[in-house]
């Protein structure tokens, strides 16, 4: 089966933390997806146009929005950085192609752990957001790192999200040396192994850069104990 692509129309784009970008699309009709799966954006390069490479970027809206919403962090020196600071403008429009990928939800009656660094939030916003408007009764606890307070991005939908359902849960962790905040502060490893109550009836969810997902994961199956198929990750550059 051919993949199709979709020529889309940049709706926004918006500066929404410190080197990072939310942008939105308009979504074709026949755009069909799961939560958790990703787009490839062919994207130019900014000093030769002709010059295309994809680049993939995980869908943060769920099915049911009106129109596709992503999040990237600005990388130095990287392709789409550069295009997205230089090139890309409202009302730009852009070649995409998918969904692809396998990073879904299983269908258990599993608590879930969500833990994201920065951009790797994406995935678990449609995966979130669509799970509890279909009436999710699973306990879901998510982890959100960044270093500091100003790093944050989207804690306010999660934050309303906590206060209309009673099984999800939010814990925001700053990783930095002088983290602004008030309370304790730390790595989402230091805080995870507290809400493990049944290794075998946990799953854990992780994505973000791939230094943390690969000792998230190395977390969960050797220290923590959870069986490998209860450890799904998604690692980005």
């Amino acid at each position: 089966m051919v993949t199709p692509f979709y020529s889309l129309t940049c709706t926004k784009k918006e500066l929404i933390a410190p080197n990072v970008y939310e942008l939105r699309f308009e979504k074709p009709a026949t755009l069909l997806f799961k939560p958790g799966q990703f787009l490839l954006f062919n994207v130019p390069l900014v000093a030769n146009p002709a010059d295309i490479q994809p680049r993939a970027c995980s869908i943060a809206s769920t099915p049911d929005e009106q129109d596709l919403l992503f999040v990237v962090k600005l990388k130095q020196g990287g392709r789409m950085s550069e295009w997205i600071e230089k090139s890309l403008a409202v009302g730009s429009i852009i070649t995409m192609k998918g969904p692809f990928g396998l990073f879904l939800l299983r269908p258990n009656d599993h608590d879930i752990l969500f833990a994201a660094t920065g951009a790797g939030i994406a995935p678990f916003r449609s995966q979130i957001l669509h799970s509890l408007n279909a009436g999710e009764t699973r306990t879901m606890h998510l982890f959100f790192g960044v270093r500091n307070i100003e790093d944050l991005f989207w804690h306010k939908e999660f934050e309303s999200l906590q206060e209309r359902h009673n099984n999800f849960h939010l814990h925001l962790c700053f990783s930095g040396e002088h983290a602004n905040v008030s309370g304790e502060t730390g790595r989402i490893q230091k805080f995870l192994p507290n809400f493990i109550k049944n290794t075998e009836t946990t799953d854990l969810y992780v994505c973000g850069a791939p230094e943390m997902v690969a000792d998230i994961k190395k977390m969960g199956l050797e220290t923590l104990g959870l069986p490998k198929q209860n450890v799904h990750a998604e690692g980005y550059i």
